[in-house]
């Protein structure tokens, strides 16, 4: 048995919160840090068939990307889904921690993970951290979204297909000329649509993220910047199957897995 509070630590280091935005709700959002855990679940969304699963495999932490609660609940009842999702939660002894948009700046953290999954060199940080009074710089990139080279460029069908293949997404789409060559590259996970206009201003001709709305894409094609769309739930699932590992090697003596239950719920009717 491990203190809920020894791996909230853990959490934090891979993801500092400082990190994370104004607006966002992020680190332990239900639960007792003193409790002892013997099982922690990784997931990128916490929805009822994922507390389910918690709850059936007597999980002690829920460790979900976005944050449960998002927005301040009024009333915490089974009127709603939020509500009655918080009361399973703490009826059976499940906590939940969160670190969202400071996993997505972090170092390590889902953005940084894409830029390796497809080896983009000169890697800087989209929107870098501004320096913060009583925080020691960092040699690592922190920061909103990344940007980087291609050591060749390629054609913009074939780097949204590879950046779809690494992450298993099944139904990419794409904003430009699928022929053109692209090579530097600006990456922001999920709804990342709103950054476009940073990676205008650095000098991108290609972005990846999960989604983005209509007249972002118009605005894309416009600048012609090339756009990959692969889903918000394949943008950020795969790094939270790879925060299980880091966790499982970090506490060797916990079951860790992630949610084996999540599933992208949009689908694509057969051609």
């Amino acid at each position: 048995m491990t203190s809920l509070e020894a791996v909230c630590t853990s959490l934090a280091s891979i993801a500092p919160l400082r990190l994370a935005e104004d607006w966002d709700n992020v680190g332990l959002l239900v639960g007792n840090r003193t409790q002892s855990i013997s099982k922690v679940m990784t997931c990128l969304t916490v929805t009822p068939n994922v507390v389910s699963e918690a709850v059936e495999q007597q999980v002690g932490l829920i460790v979900a990307h976005h944050p449960l609660p998002f927005k301040p609940l009024a009333r915490i009842t089974s009127d709603t889904i939020p509500g009655e999702m918080v009361l399973r939660l703490i009826a059976s002894g499940v906590a939940v921690y969160s670190a969202h948009t400071a996993f997505d700046s972090a170092a390590q953290g889902i953005n940084q993970r894409w830029a390796d999954l497809l080896s983009l060199e000169s890697v800087e940080a989209l929107v870098p951290v501004t320096d913060q009074p009583g925080v020691a710089k960092r040699s690592d990139i922190e920061g909103t979204g990344r940007l980087g080279c291609l050591a060749h460029p390629e054609s913009l069908q074939d780097f949204v297909s590879r950046a779809a293949a690494a992450v298993g997404a099944s139904c990419p789409r794409y904003v430009g000329d699928p022929e053109r060559k692209v090579s530097r590259i600006a990456l922001a996970c999920g709804s990342g649509g709103s950054f476009l206009s940073a990676a205008r201003r650095r000098g991108c001709d290609a972005m990846i993220t999960g989604e983005a709305t209509f007249h972002t894409c118009l605005e894309a094609e416009s600048f012609g910047i090339g756009m990959g769309l692969l889903g918000h739930y394949w943008s950020e699932r795969f790094a939270m199957e790879s925060l299980a590992e880091i966790l499982a090697k970090t506490f060797p003596e916990l079951d860790i897995w992630a949610s084996r239950t999540e599933h992208d719920p949009l689908k694509t009717l057969p051609s």
